[in-house]
């Protein structure tokens, strides 16, 4: 039964459900990982599995499982440290999360990615392909990214503390249900740290509405609520409805699973989008893109046309071409996704000038639009 209010989570209950967990969930605010908290998740991710649901767990918490093995003491590490104690404690978080799982007569398997993974469309094939043979054989994938090669996620990039890696995870697997559990009870309609006269939002279909009004990034965890709102709002661009609440909240995850009201639901997309459209939209991103114009946002987003440089009025970060980039709106606000087809420093050089003029800027043209259209997806307008 779904929830009451006609936002249903789907009619009948989820098939294929991911649970994401923030390292101050899993520590409880502590500097180690809290055993009850573990087997609590342990248990209703096996309840939903003997009951038949496909499940998979996006997990942080590798570092501090890494400190605590180790006796390392809660100071700013570099980089390199902090992905040495991910190495030594991504193998303790997998045994934890696999010897819990076995008192349930399942298995777990860990599942460690990067963004270089899921870049190029062959990757992301096969990752997706990988996660589906799992979740068939019934077996928890366990997922995490590979802090000891890709460094993204220690320095607050890529992935902002595995949210941004769920959202890649419900596109990757077509899951109908995503939840991000974390220390808060979901969204609210301005910081409630500094305001107390702050409301929880129940159902919140713009993501990116809420964005401004998002707390920080603390120093236990890389991401936050804005972070949690972008993952959101990119799992739901596919179809995955997502839902924000606190990990703390007695049997969570089979009460959400079971249609309860819980936290903040973002509803799914209803837009059908094909599989190119899918992949485009797991992307992952450090925020490199492209500052639109008010015309060129109408042109991508109501006449379904290119992106040209006339309307381009800023270049975020370094990218090259074929990359996958975000392209912003005057608000801050990403509107779309796609390829380009041209690097960041050759978009510095033609922004603003009409697609004739790219040859003379740059000696060499690939073409009049910086997006073209077949490689661009939508994300759902927040007006």
């Amino acid at each position: 039964m779904g929830p009451a209010g006609g936002d249903s989570m789907t009619d009948s209950q989820p098939r294929r459900i991911i649970c994401k967990l923030g390292t101050n969930l899993l520590t409880s605010g502590s500097d180690r990982l809290d055993p009850g908290v573990l087997e609590a998740v342990v248990r209703q991710v096996a309840e939903l599995r003997l009951e038949g649901a496909q499940v998979a767990v996006v997990t942080s918490g590798a570092v501090t499982a890494g400190r605590a093995r180790v006796g390392v003491s809660k100071t700013r590490s570099s980089v390199g440290a902090r992905q040495a104690l991910a190495a030594i404690g991504q193998a303790q978080l997998v045994q934890r999360y696999d010897s819990l799982l076995q008192r349930y007569s399942l298995t777990a398997a860990q599942a460690l990615i990067t963004r270089g993974d899921v870049t190029e469309r062959r990757g992301y094939l096969n990752v997706r392909n990988t996660l589906l043979r799992l979740l068939q054989y019934g077996v928890v994938p366990i997922i995490n990214e590979n802090d000891v090669v890709a460094d993204e996620e220690l320095r607050g990039g890529a992935f902002g503390e595995n949210d941004a890696l769920s959202a890649l995870i419900a596109n990757l697997i077509d899951a109908d249900l995503l939840i991000l559990l974390s220390d808060v009870d979901g969204v609210y309609d301005h910081d409630p740290r500094s305001h107390e006269e702050a409301k929880l939002i129940p159902v919140l279909r713009n993501p990116g509405s809420m964005m401004e009004a998002a707390g920080d990034v603390d120093e236990r965890s890389r991401g936050g609520m804005r972070a949690k709102l972008e993952a959101a709002r990119r799992a739901s661009a596919g179809g995955t409805e997502v839902v924000i609440a606190s990990g703390h909240e007695p049997n969570v995850i089979s009460r959400i699973a079971g249609g309860e009201r819980l936290g903040t639901l973002v509803p799914a997309d209803t837009t059908i989008r094909d599989s190119r459209e899918r992949w485009l939209l797991a992307g992952l991103h450090n925020g490199e893109g492209i500052d639109l114009d008010q015309g060129a946002v109408t042109a991508l987003t109501r006449q379904g046309r290119s992106l040209l440089p006339a309307g381009i009025t800023n270049v975020r970060g370094q990218f090259e071409r074929g990359d996958i980039i975000q392209l912003y709106d005057a608000n801050d606000i990403p509107v779309a996704v796609g390829i380009s087809n041209y690097s960041s420093g050759e978009t510095m050089k033609i922004r603003g000038k009409k697609s004739s003029e790219i040859a003379e800027a740059l000696g060499y043209s690939y073409g009049s639009a910086v997006v073209h259209r077949n490689n661009l997806a939508l994300l759902p307008r927040t007006d």
